[in-house]
C-alpha cells in the first residue's frame, strides 16, 4: 500500500500499520463523511518509534551545520513542490478555507526557513573566571530526542513549528498527531521529511487515541522534551505528568484574546481588522479575537460597521474560492458553541446577526451587551461568534482585558501609538499589535503566552534556546592552589 493514502505510522523510515485493534477514523469535517481508517499505534509501536530517534539522533547531532542545511534545502524544495496537495489535505481533513490554507502554508514555510539558519546560530560563549588562569566555555548542543503532541487546528504549520526546529538543531522527533488531523499534523509532513532524504529516525509519527498512548507518550522514559500545542485543559495535563518525571515542556495553550478599540481608533479599519482576526479558520485558533472591547464614544459606529462586515462574510463548502468561514472540526464544537451562547442569552447579551448553525457550519456571529462573566466572553468559543464589550474608559477597557486566566495575543487600535504601546504594556499577555488584529506569526519572533495560555517561546533565537541545551566547562591553564 502506497504511503501516500496515510493510513500507516512512520517508524523508523517504514511505513507500518498501526499494532492496536483499535482505529483512529479520519473525517472531512464538512461533509462529514470518512476521509481514511488508521490502524492506531499501541504502546510497542511507541517504544520502537521512541528508540529509533534515540539511535538516529546519536548520529544526526554529528553532521556538520552544512550538511544539516541541505536537508532543509531539499525539505523547502519538496514543500514548494508539493503545495497544492497540502492545501488540499488543509481544507479536506481540517476544514480550512483555500484563505486559511493559504495563511498556513506560507507561516510553515516561514518556520522551515528559518529553522534553517539554526545549525549556524548554535553559538556558545567564553566567559572570564574569578580563579586566576582559569576561563569558563559555555557549549550549546541539542537536548536529545523530542516528543510533538500536534493540533488539529493549524495542523501543518504549528506541528512543524516544533518538528522543524527541534530537528535543525540536532534533535530527533516522535509526532503524536491530532487524532482529528492526523495527516496534516504528522503524517504528510513525515512523508515530506521522507521525500527530502532525511535518515530514518530523524522523525517518527504514531496515530494513536490519547487513551491508548496519550499519557505514555509523555512518561516514556525517552524524550527530554514535550512538545504541544493544543487546550489548556490537556496542558495541565501534559505538565503534570511531565513534571513528575522531570521532563521540560513547552506549551501553547488557549487564548481569550482582546482587542481593545479606543475613543481615538479608526473604527474602519478596526472593523476590518477585527473580522480578519475573529473569523479566519471560523475561529478555531488560540490567537483569535475572542472579546472585542470597544470605548463607549465609538461603540454605536463599530457595532453597525462591524455587523454589516460581518453579515457580508461568506459561510459554507471550504474548497470554494470566495468561502470566508468553513465547518467547525466536529458536531461537539458546534453543540459546545451553542450552549454558551445560548447561556449568555439568557444572562442578557443580544445576537446582533448569525446564531445558527448548518452541519457543522455555524454562521459568523457577533453578540453584544455582553459582560466578561458570560460564558461567551469568559471561555474560549473557538468558533465563529465574536463578544462586543462596551467600556467607558481605557482604564477599564485594561481591566476587562486583563479579566481572564489566559493571556495569549492581544490587539490595541488607537490613531496615537504611543498611547498603542502603554495600552498594551498593561495588558497581560505574551503578544499584542498595535493597530492589527491578533492573528500573528513571524517565525523569527517570539511566540507564546502568559498565564494558563502556555510557557516558553518558540520562534528565532528564543526556540534555538528552548530545544537546546547548555554545559558550561571550565578550562585551568594550568593548575590551582587549594587550601587543603
Amino acid at each position: 500500500m502506497s504511503p501516500k493514502t496515510f493510513t500507516k505510522q512512520y517508524i523508523n523510515g517504514e511505513w507500518k500499520p498501526g499494532s492496536s485493534d483499535k482505529n483512529v477514523e479520519n473525517v472531512n469535517p464538512y461533509t462529514r463523511q470518512p476521509i481514511a481508517t488508521i490502524p492506531s499505534a499501541n504502546t510497542d509501536d511507541l517504544n520502537e518509534a521512541y528508540l529509533a530517534a534515540e539511535q538516529a539522533q546519536k548520529e544526526w547531532m554529528q553532521l556538520t551545520p552544512g550538511k544539516v542545511q541541505s536537508y532543509f534545502e531539499e525539505l523547502l524544495n519538496v514543500v514548494r513542490e508539493r503545495k497544492d496537495e497540502i492545501v488540499d489535505w488543509l481544507v479536506k481533513e481540517a476544514g480550512s478555507t483555500l484563505v486559511k490554507a493559504e495563511v498556513e502554508y506560507q507561516a510553515a514555510v516561514g518556520i522551515i526557513r528559518e529553522s534553517a539558519s539554526f545549525p549556524t546560530r548554535m553559538s556558545g560563549k567564553i566567559l572570564p573566571s574569578n580563579t586566576p588562569g582559569k576561563e569558563n566555555r559555555v557549549y550549546r548542543s541539542p537536548k536529545g530526542v523530542f516528543g510533538v503532541i500536534g493540533p488539529w487546528n493549524f495542523p501543518f504549520h504549528l506541528a512543524m513549528r516544533s518538528i522543524a526546529p527541534a530537528i535543525a538543531t540536532g534533535n530527533t522527533v516522535v509526532v503524536k498527531p491530532a487524532s482529528d488531523a492526523p495527516v496534516t499534523s504528522g503524517l504528510l509532513i513525515a512523508d515530506l521529511f521522507e521525500e527530502a532524504g532525511f535518515p530514518k529516525g530523524v522523525i517518527n509519527v504514531v496515530v494513536g487515541r490519547g487513551s491508548e498512548i496519550g499519557d505514555a507518550f509523555v512518561t516514556h522514559e525517552t524524550p527530554k522534551l514535550i512538545s504541544f500545542t493544543g487546550s489548556t485543559e490537556v496542558g495541565s495535563h501534559i505538565g503534570e505528568l511531565a513534571g513528575k518525571h522531570i521532563k521540560e515542556t513547552a506549551l501553547e495553550l488557549g487564548g481569550n484574546n482582546a482587542m481593545i478599540v479606543l475613543d481615538d481608533a479608526n473604527v474602519e479599519k478596526a472593523v476590518q481588522a477585527a473580522a480578519f482576526g475573529k473569523f479566519l479558520h471560523q475561529g478555531q485558533i488560540c490567537m483569535s479575537l475572542n472579546r472585542i472591547i470597544v470605548h463607549e464614544s465609538v461603540y454605536d459606529e463599530f457595532v453597525q460597521a462591524f455587523k454589516e462586515k460581518v453579515e457580508n462574510l461568506k459561510a459554507g463548502d471550504p474548497s470554494e474560492q470566495d468561502t470566508v468561514v468553513g465547518p467547525l472540526i466536529n458536531n461537539d464544537a458546534v453543540e459546545r458553541i451553542q450552549e454558551d451562547l445560548s447561556k449568555s442569552l439568557e444572562q442578557g447579551a443580544t445576537v446582533l446577526t448569525g446564531g445558527e448553525s448548518e452541519g457543522n457550519v455555524f454562521q459568523p456571529t457577533v453578540v453584544t451587551d455582553v459582560s466578561n462573566d458570560m460564558p461567551i466572553a469568559h471561555n474560549e468559543v473557538f468558533g465563529p461568534v465574536a463578544s462586543v464589550i462596551k467600556v467607558s474608559s481605557e482604564e477599564e477597557a485594561i481591566e476587562v482585558a486583563n479579566g481572564s486566566p489566559y493571556g495569549l495575543s492581544g490587539s490595541v487600535f488607537t490613531d496615537n501609538v504611543h498611547r498603542g504601546v502603554e495600552v498594551a504594556k498593561r495588558v497581560e499577555t505574551g503578544m499584542i499589535h498595535i493597530n492589527d488584529q491578533s492573528v500573528n506569526d513571524e517565525a523569527h519572533v517570539a511566540f507564546g503566552g502568559e498565564k494558563e495560555s502556555g510557557i516558553g517561546r518558540f520562534g528565532g533565537e528564543w526556540a534555538i534556546d528552548k530545544f537546546t541545551t547548555v554545559k558550561w566547562i571550565g578550562v585551568m591553564n594550568g593548575y590551582r592552589e587549594f587550601p587543603f
